[in-house]
């Protein structure tokens, strides 16, 4: 690990290095085992034997394992809601405030550094690692949620379950429900969980591209830790990382495998249950495994950029088709709508919506920080050559308002159909099957409900591959071109932890480690927020 080359750096191009942050690099144990593997030892070795022992235990007690999981993502979200709040709360407030300030001028690469991707190709990729399958399984479901607690009745008195209100409001008129209903769905797919993850690359880029310190977590700890970094307490941040990575990444494989088997129920009659499931998982693992065998450029990004094209096509059919007026001008009405609820929704203590604040918003936040190593990771290797006030920008407000834009696009149309046409079915279903029914009220239905299978599949494929790419990175040591049987390790697990998960309890113990995982790396990324800004400072601007 001495050779200070960045693999992502063409060559005849020298990374910036800083001198201070580059002692104690040959400190990271990195071997070469008799199987291919080139491995940081303890991290690698650890974070394995838990993943393990994890799949081993939930296939053995699955009776036990349920209730366990369930009063776990219980006991979390009712007590901590709170502190997940919170610290999303600071993550915004560090971007916009890095935006403003002067190390915004700092570019992630060095002075002279350019941009390796184009912007097309940046936005396809960090939108489809990001937020695929969760857009896919709640653009639906939770504004569809959400409208149905809050228009809860006829009017603001007796028998309101404000409890189960958004902000304990119940509001008896189908226009200001649908405004309250958006406002909320967008806080939880807007700025906050964009900031989380730009936090975390922001402080992956820098101490790589400019500090020249292996593409891992515990790099961003050098200013705090030291010398340290390379040793135990730098293992345990990397083994946390692993582990929030591999663990966020099953709950979204097992919501896209509930939804695609609910997709070829209806489509096609299979059967739905555990086994369909299941078999879904081994089969885009399988789609997974190529992709990351080929690396990516020729696998992921190829694979994010059709993906993009395909959920272009679904949206604009949905926009033209659907009704166009009320989208359009509901837009603006809802993004007005986020702005105005924002001081509300984001507020973490008193609140009155305990269901929604412990069971949506809570889990959201962790689940979002457990995702945050794999597409910060992906995110900082993919963003090098851009300025600071460009990526925080960028990463900020893009996916947020193209993120809003579907949740009003296909959020909107079921309310529409509930609503304006008396269409029940969409509003009575379970969540993965909402989003086909949604489509089966609109014009060649069986087409675009095939077409959104293909999309949760592929979107399925590139989370998979992309967070392989990046536990393999953590377990050896910052490397990004380790061998390839190491990669294929860690995506064989996503799919044995997913399913060990949907047979140990569903969605629940999907989000129960989620939330579990979530929780010690918000810790970790708060921490790792304040190195970033004191690595920033000694940056040329």
């Amino acid at each position: 690990m001495t050779d200070n080359k960045d693999p992502m750096v063409p060559d005849g191009e020298v990374t910036p290095i800083d001198t201070d942050y580059q002692i104690g690099q040959d400190n990271i144990v990195v071997n070469v085992g008799p199987f291919g593997l080139d491995i940081h030892n303890r991290v690698f070795a650890v974070s394995a034997i838990m993943v393990i022992a994890f799949v081993a235990l939930t296939l053995l007690f699955q009776q036990q394992a349920e209730p366990l999981f369930s009063s776990i993502r219980s006991w979390l979200t009712t007590n901590l809601d709170w502190f997940f709040i919170s610290a999303a709360n600071i993550f915004v407030l560090i971007s916009i405030g890095l935006v403003f300030s002067p190390l915004g001028r700092v570019r992630l690469g060095g002075t002279e550094a350019t941009p390796d991707y184009s912007y097309l190709s940046w936005f396809s990729m960090l939108f489809a690692a990001g937020m695929g399958i969760g857009l896919m399984f709640y653009g639906v479901s939770e504004p569809l949620t959400h409208f149905g607690t809050s228009f809860a009745g006829t009017s603001t008195e007796g028998g309101i379950r404000t409890d189960w209100a958004p902000l304990g409001a119940a509001l008896g008129d189908a226009e200001s429900a649908e405004r309250l209903a958006m406002a909320a769905t967008i806080y939880h797919w807007a700025l906050h969980p964009w900031a989380i993850y730009a936090v975390m690359a922001l402080g992956l880029a820098l101490f790589s591209f400019n500090k020249g310190l292996p593409l891992t977590i515990r790099s961003v700890f050098y200013p705090i830790l030291g010398e340290r970094v390379w040793g135990w307490p730098g293992h345990i941040i990397d083994i946390l990382a692993v582990l929030a990575t591999l663990f966020g990444l099953a709950t979204s494989l097992g919501l896209g495998a509930s939804q695609a088997a609910s997709g070829l129920n209806y489509l096609f009659d299979i059967p739905l249950g555990e086994t369909t499931q299941i078999v879904l998982v081994i089969g885009i693992t399988a789609l997974a495994l190529i992709s990351v065998v080929k690396g990516l450029d020729a696998g992921v990004k190829k694979l994010s950029e059709i993906n993009m094209v395909l959920a272009l096509l679904l949206l604009v059919f949905v926009l033209i088709v659907g009704p166009t007026l009320a989208i359009t001008y509901g837009f603006a009405d809802n993004i007005l709508s986020y702005v105005k609820n924002l001081p509300a929704l984001a507020n973490p203590v008193g609140r009155e919506d305990s269901n929604f604040s412990s069971g949506w918003t809570a889990f959201y936040w962790a689940w979002w920080i457990s995702w945050s190593p794999f597409v910060g990771m992906f995110i900082a290797r993919v963003s090098r050559g851009r300025t600071v006030r460009e990526f925080i920008i960028s990463v900020l407000l893009i996916p947020s308002l193209a993120g809003a834009f579907w949740m009003t696009v296909f959020g909107g149309t079921a309310i529409n159909q509930v609503v304006s046409e008396g269409y029940q079915k969409v509003a009575e279903s379970e969540l993965p099957l909402q989003l086909f029914n949604m489509l089966d009220a609109l014009p060649l239905s069986e087409i675009t409900s095939f077409i959104a299978i293909i999309l949760v599949i592929v979107f399925f494929v590139t989370s998979s591959d992309s967070g392989s790419l990046v536990i393999d990175v953590i377990s050896a040591g910052g490397k990004v071109d380790a061998p390839t049987p190491q990669r294929v390790f860690w995506c064989t697990f996503e799919g044995l932890v997913a399913i060990a998960l949907i047979l140990g309890g569903g969605l629940v113990a999907l989000q129960a480690m989620a939330v579990s995982t979530g929780l010690p790396f918000t810790i970790v990324l708060l921490i790792a927020s304040f190195s970033t800004l004191k690595g920033l400072m000694s940056e040329p601007r």
